[in-house]
């Protein structure tokens, strides 16, 4: 899961974030593979479980590039879906109904 993106393709707040303070994008992009490389879970797997923890912290942002980057590794929308399912006897429906919203609106503008 050490794959960069290019930033070129990252969205232009991030950009220009990461143009601004090169040294936290440097630190973000390191802190990114370390917990790649913890464990034996593929890359399609833990862009599901992080797609899962965005859910949980209600990061909007984070979820809808979450679904984007679990879409790229090979995760099916139905998959994505199920995630926001199992999210709902931890944080709710509201704010899983919000979360499936995210993920739909995400996954539609493929």
């Amino acid at each position: 899961m050490a794959r960069k993106k290019p930033l070129a393709k990252a969205p232009p707040a991030y950009r220009a974030f990461v143009n601004r303070f090169p040294g936290l994008g440097k630190a973000w992009e390191q802190l990114g593979e370390a917990g790649a490389a913890a464990g034996p879970l593929d890359a399609r797997t833990q862009r599901l479980v992080k797609l899962a923890i965005a859910i949980g912290a209600r990061q909007e942002g984070a979820v809808h590039s979450g679904v984007r980057k679990a879409l790229a590794a090979g995760a099916s929308p139905e998959e994505l879906e199920q995630v926001v399912a199992l999210a709902a006897s931890l944080i709710g429906l509201p704010a899983t109904v919000a979360a499936f919203c995210w993920v739909r609106e995400e996954a539609a503008g493929r």
